[in-house]
């Protein structure tokens, strides 16, 4: 039998071979239960993004996947959150419909899963959906079937016309600004303005931070939010460099985070900044980027497989791969894998480094695909260490100055 090296080194990088369910859960840890599904409705997209996770980066198994997901797949996936859900008393689960672009799966595939989970789930189980969009689909049919079942609705974009279309293209190069828009301006009329959850900005270090920040609350959203593009040790995000005095990314998030934090009324959340200030005055986290909350998200491709978060595809060929399927494995077993396993034992999932670090109960390592390094896997801080620092170090300030300032005029 030929042993595929490549295979053989990912079963000697962390955390594959390390950790065992059976000797965690006999130290006393518990896995904490799914509450957030995200089910791949369509595994294309009508745009041709260049910075893409999916299409553009290490792991291409979305050529050989379903491009649709198949009344079965709907139905056995319904039955497995439903599951989920009475087996751990789940009071809410959070229900995502992805892609590639969801909408291009139609909106009878949309109502047909949002119709089967919502038939499968417990009584005492309330399902929030959202779906996340380029939102060059967004017309009058589909954001009546949105509305009519009650499924939220959040868009990408990436800023103004310039700096969006840099990278948010069609595939004949056509930028995709002006669709975007569209779309938005239909989803903020009176009829749909309830469903609109908010925008997702990847940081592009080209574009200046406070125009970027000001032409997304040009579209009135609710909430934001700023990604750091996909990138790793072993395959570093644009305009990376190596020098840890050299910050363009923290630097690009303090510059955004002041014209937020300084306006005198807050027009929107952004996500990123609510989370840090939280974690700084001992609160909670709401997204893996930043903290230490353990892992709540499991994904559904469109052939049924389980995955772990899909932006583990930016790593290697399969990062993502749990072996599992929702034909034949309940959502337990997937809390038994290793990369699962990995976030969502806290502190013992982290590199020598980041235990050590004053910073770690905030940044928490940094968001997990970030950390990658071939040979060593997932024990290490994010490649975005350096900037994380910075900018928590920053936010830290801000905050600790502002509460000093009220607790001194605060009457005695």
């Amino acid at each position: 039998m030929t042993i595929d090296p490549v295979k053989l080194l990912r079963r000697l990088e962390w955390p594959e071979g390390f950790l065992d369910a059976d000797d965690l859960e006999a130290s006393g840890w518990k896995p904490v239960p799914f509450q957030s599904f995200v089910l791949k409705v369509h595994s294309r997209c009508n745009l041709s993004c260049d910075y893409c996770y999916i299409y553009e980066m290490a792991d291409q198994s979305w050529q050989n996947s379903p491009k649709v997901m198949s009344n079965d797949v709907i139905e056995q996936s319904a039955a497995r959150i439903g599951e989920h859900a009475r087996s751990h008393g789940l009071s809410q689960v959070d229900v995502v419909l992805h892609g590639g672009e969801p909408l291009l799966a139609g909106a009878d595939v949309l109502a047909r899963v949002v119709t089967s989970v919502r038939r499968e789930l417990p009584t005492t189980t309330q399902a929030r959906f959202t779906v996340q969009t380029n939102g060059v689909l967004l017309d009058k049919t589909m954001l009546d079937t949105l509305a009519t079942h009650g499924i939220g609705v959040g868009v990408s974009i990436d800023g103004g016309p310039g700096a969006n279309d840099r990278h948010r293209r069609y595939a004949n190069g056509r930028g995709s600004h002006d669709d975007v828009v569209r779309g938005l301006n239909a989803l903020r009329t009176p009829s749909y303005q309830h469903l609109y959850q908010g925008l997702l900005c990847t940081i592009d270090l080209s574009n200046d931070p406070v125009e970027t920040y000001r032409s997304l609350l040009a579209h009135d959203p609710p909430a934001m939010d700023f990604l750091l593009p996909h990138g790793n040790w072993s395959a570093p995000p644009p305009g990376w460099d190596p020098d840890p005095s050299h910050t363009p990314y923290g630097d690009w998030l303090i510059t955004a985070f002041d014209e937020w934090y300084d306006a005198p009324v807050q027009l929107t959340s952004v996500r990123l900044f609510r989370d840090t200030i939280s974690l700084l005055l001992g609160g909670p986290t709401t997204s893996e980027q930043i903290g230490m909350t353990p892992a709540g998200v499991v994904v559904v491709d469109t052939d049924g497989s389980l995955e772990q978060v899909d932006t583990l595809k930016s790593a290697y060929e399969g990062a993502a791969n749990t072996d599992l399927s929702v034909h034949s494995s309940p959502f337990d077993a997937a809390l038994r894998h290793p990369a699962l396993m990995a976030r969502q034992i806290g502190v013992a999932g982290l590199s020598e480094t980041c235990r050590a670090c004053p910073e770690r109960n905030v940044c928490g390592g940094g968001y997990y695909t970030h950390r990658y390094r071939e040979g060593s896997g997932f024990l290490n801080p994010t490649v975005y260490c350096s900037d994380m620092m910075r900018f928590i170090t920053h936010v830290r300030g801000r905050v600790t100055a502002d509460v000093n300032s009220l607790s001194s005029s605060a009457p005695a």
